[in-house]
């Protein structure tokens, strides 16, 4: 037992010494055409400490798989959402700019197009294909068994980034390697009394359901304005799917039915973007009538910080591809990889936002 875990330790402290310095040319763009692909040296992600790299280990042995050279592998990846969303461009980029950099044998690519059973198809398709390890980023926490389970009895590790599973660890999946949504939604709540004082009326745009960024990201807005602000009432929680044009519609309704709305918590860039559209039409000022905060990280969304259109954005770093082939490199090689390795994120807000416009995708 001490020798697993002093294993356990060693392999998630060489995941931060290695994954903290690598750096990824993560291509960006959105519906605008001042999207460039963001200084990759700034933009690269790290894991946060090793004490952020929490649940029991798995290893190669422990999970079943076969030994396996990911230069003489194919590998595929499984988009879950298509890619009009600058967070997902840059996450599918960074995944194939790190495989060829690698030098993985081939690798399969498929987008889900927002349709759970595409996703499940999409990856019961590649396994099909001869793909011998998976990465996901599931659209949904639940609904994927039937692709896991197609995967398990191939013997075919998966391995699930920016989404969680509620699915067993080592058994339907090796890890999760992303950001800690429930802090995302704290961070975004502190922003948010920063800007306001504390005091006002708040609508949250929400994320698409039944996945836990959106439980998590609301569940941690939400607490920490309890706890932290009382005075910042929340009148409305609508969904806007975590897309521009859906953020602007529901932006557009609550303008109308609660007018006296002050400040809006976005759960992703794009739903902000959206609201910015939605206030300008209806002759208000973003970023000063209506206080805004999102979570992403959006080339357009720092750029509206540095315009003043904008109030603050939490991170939420995309370029995956390092840590996930690193992640497969240390499986392979007997380490043990923990069940939850989360990712460390920044914050942006008018003090920052030009200086750093460079890291965002």
């Amino acid at each position: 037992m001490t020798t697993q875990r002093r294993s356990r330790t060693l392999a998630v402290t060489c995941l931060l010494a290695v994954t903290a310095t690598l750096a990824v040319s993560g291509c960006s763009k959105s519906e605008t055409t001042d999207n460039a692909g963001g200084d990759s040296s700034q933009g690269a992600q790290a894991v946060k400490t090793p004490e952020a790299a929490s649940g029991s280990g798995c290893s190669l042995t422990s999970y079943g798989a076969p030994e396996l050279d990911l230069k003489n592998a194919v590998v595929g990846f499984s988009q879950s959402e298509k890619e009009a969303n600058p967070f997902r461009i840059a996450e599918t980029q960074s995944i194939k700019d790190e495989a060829a950099k690698v030098g993985v044998k081939k690798l399969l690519t498929t987008n889900a197009q927002s349709q759970l059973s595409k996703q499940i198809s999409d990856i019961q398709d590649m396994l099909s294909q001869g793909a011998q390890f998976l990465i996901i980023a599931p659209l949904n926490s639940d609904g994927l068994e039937p692709a896991l389970k197609a995967a398990a009895a191939k013997k075919v590790p998966v391995l699930t980034i920016d989404r969680k599973l509620n699915s067993t660890a080592c058994k339907d999946y090796v890890a999760f390697l992303g950001s800690d949504f429930v802090e995302q939604g704290k961070r975004a709540a502190d922003a948010m009394i920063k800007t306001t004082g504390g005091k006002g009326k708040v609508a949250i745009l929400l994320g698409a359901s039944g996945n836990n960024v959106t439980t998590d990201r609301t569940k941690g807005f939400v607490d920490q304005l309890k706890a932290k602000a009382p005075g910042l009432e929340i009148v409305a929680q609508q969904t806007g799917e975590f897309a521009r044009d859906k953020g602007q519609q529901v932006m557009e309704q609550l303008i109308q039915s609660k007018p006296d709305i002050t400040a809006v918590y976005a759960e992703n860039d794009e739903m902000g973007l959206g609201a910015v559209t939605a206030l300008k039409a209806a002759g208000k000022k973003p970023g000063k009538d209506v206080k805004i905060v999102s979570v992403d990280g959006t080339r357009n969304a720092v750029q509206a910080l540095v315009n003043g259109e904008y109030n603050a954005v939490i991170e939420s770093n995309p370029r995956f591809g390092p840590l996930a082939f690193a992640t497969a490199q240390k499986f392979y090689a007997g380490e043990e990889i923990p069940e939850n390795v989360i990712i460390a994120d920044r914050e942006y807000d008018e003090s920052n936002a030009e200086a750093s416009l460079g890291g965002a995708f």
